[in-house]
């Protein structure tokens, strides 16, 4: 029996029902209470001190298991600048699965440290964001089709890259080629990488106790020498790799419905560490560390220091503030089996950038200039170029202008995709054109390479601004309201939260 229910039980008991006043009985209540979070918080620091001598224990070896590769050479030296100092700003992780490394459990599916010829079927970008309030997840499918440095030599000029299948670049120059060509399609920096073997995969599962997934239909894959039934189940690791790694047999067999599958599978993951409260089991937690990190590829600045660092700075972060998403992509026309990647995929690329929120709206850019217009719009002749592969954009910004006393005004539509905005001049027409850049905020002003006569050009790419008012403008008619946008409808990019049913 509880003392503090003696304690209650025998003030009952000399006082008589109703001798006693209630304040009295709720003070014990109370006083109970305190004492039980005494002990609850006694067993939180017990488990904190037990984590701490554990990990402190088990660094050395902890930091020994993960294999080192440095790949400074590979990734070259004209790489994007970082978004941010790393232990503050925006952190891109690059994550790939592969059949890497030897040892026990990898018998089957591959052997030795990284050389050509290794296989890599699962490439994320995992993007922290600066305030350390969310998780993006970026899935990378193996057969898009992505300009390459050829021979993945780390010193060749983009404009030598050829265009390969992206899961080429790992089978080449591992993960250094994928980072360099990463960075050099995305314009992202790439702080860390961790590769992760097939062993590792299904003992870091194991150290879970299992995960739960969930399929429509039944599942029989020779391949991935996986058979499962309709349903919900708890996979143990080797299952689990089936799960993951299963393809041909199941709906069209594309590569892009397999990390639909991976992606709720790593969501499944998520769920279940926080629901068996992973940090609060030291047993579990170090033998959790102990599979990870006897079967991950790093680089040298990666360690188990900076690992915890990291995790430190987003213990807040909750499942749903974690999301997946896959790199946008539409048919290769040289290879029908291939993909290649859609417009959509800039506007994916620009928010991991900017480090902004997939759907929050692009910052209004800056004016070009402040120095004073000398031309007015009604002395000058513009030809608007659509080149953003959004309908409607040019004729929307020619309505912008003439509102405003641009009375030449053209539109026609351009041979290949842009971005931004661009305004041309040729002749003694540069003070034209800079009134015609001052409609279009943020634009690139430039000579054109070739005669445009008295013509002022504009190019409308991805992510073009809406027109605004220029400050000479004749008139005071209102502008039109846009109705299309140039940066494709972050509705098309489709996010899946962590936190959602894994059955859904």
């Amino acid at each position: 029996m509880d003392v503090d229910e003696r304690d209650e039980r025998g003030d009952k008991g000399r006082h008589g029902p109703g001798s006693g006043t209630r304040a009295a009985l709720r003070g014990h209540r109370k006083d109970r209470a305190r004492r039980r979070r005494r002990r609850w918080l006694s067993v939180v620091g017990v488990v904190a001190a037990l984590l701490v001598v554990g990990i402190v224990g088990t660094y050395a070896k902890l930091n020994g298991n993960i294999d080192r590769l440095d790949v400074s050479k590979m990734v070259g030296e004209d790489r994007p600048t970082p978004s941010g100092d790393v232990s503050s700003g925006p952190l891109n992780i690059l994550l790939i699965g592969s059949d890497v490394r030897q040892g026990e459990g990898n018998e089957d599916y591959g052997s030795g440290d990284w050389e050509p010829g290794q296989h890599s079927d699962t490439n994320i970008l995992m993007h922290i964001s600066g305030d350390r309030k969310s998780v993006t997840m970026v899935s990378i499918p193996r057969d898009s089709m992505v300009p390459s440095p050829v021979d993945c030599d780390g010193e060749a000029p983009e404009d030598q890259w050829r265009v390969h299948q992206w899961n080429q670049n790992f089978n080449k120059g591992g993960p250094g080629c994928v980072i360099r060509t990463l960075e050099g399609n995305t314009d992202v920096f790439v702080n860390h990488f961790a590769v992760v073997d097939f062993s590792g995969f299904k003992d870091m599962v194991d150290a879970l106790g299992g995960v739960p997934a969930c399929t429509p239909f039944d599942i029989d894959d020779p391949k991935a020498n996986f058979t499962l039934k309709a349903g919900r189940h708890t996979l143990d690791g080797e299952q689990a790799l089936g799960y993951v790694r299963t393809r041909k047999s199941v709906g069209d067999g594309s590569d892009i419905q397999r990390i639909k599958r991976q992606q709720v599978f790593l969501s499944s993951v998520a769920q279940k560490a926080t629901d068996t409260k992973l940090l609060l089991r030291p047993d579990r937690l170090l033998r959790f560390l102990s599979a990870a990190t006897s079967s991950l590829q790093m680089d040298p600045d990666f360690g188990l220091g900076p690992m915890k660092d990291i995790a430190e700075s987003v213990k807040g972060i909750g499942v749903d503030k974690i999301q997946f998403i896959t790199v946008p992509t539409e048919t290769y026309p040289k290879d029908l089996n291939r993909v290649q990647w859609a417009p959509e995929a800039d506007e994916l690329w620009e928010a991991i950038r900017s480090d902004r929120e997939l759907g929050a709206p692009n910052p209004t850019p800056s004016p070009t200039s402040t120095e004073p217009l000398t031309v007015t719009p009604d002395d000058i002749s513009v030809e608007v170029v659509n080149s953003s592969g959004v309908v409607g954009l040019a004729k929307q910004a020619v309505g912008a202008l003439r509102v405003q006393g641009f009375a030449d005004v053209t539109s026609s539509n351009g041979a290949a995709v842009a971005k931004g905005t661009t305004v041309e001049w040729s002749g003694d027409n540069e003070e034209a054109a800079r009134t015609v850049a001052a409609a279009f905020p943020g634009a690139t002003v430039a000579t054109s390479q070739s005669d445009l006569g008295e013509k002022v050009r504009v190019t409308l790419g991805v992510g073009a601004p809406d027109v605004v008012e220029v400050p000479n403008r004749l008139g005071d008619e209102p502008l039109p309201t846009p109705t299309v946008k140039s940066t494709p409808s972050s509705s098309m990019l489709e996010a899946r939260k962590a936190s959602d049913d894994i059955c859904s």
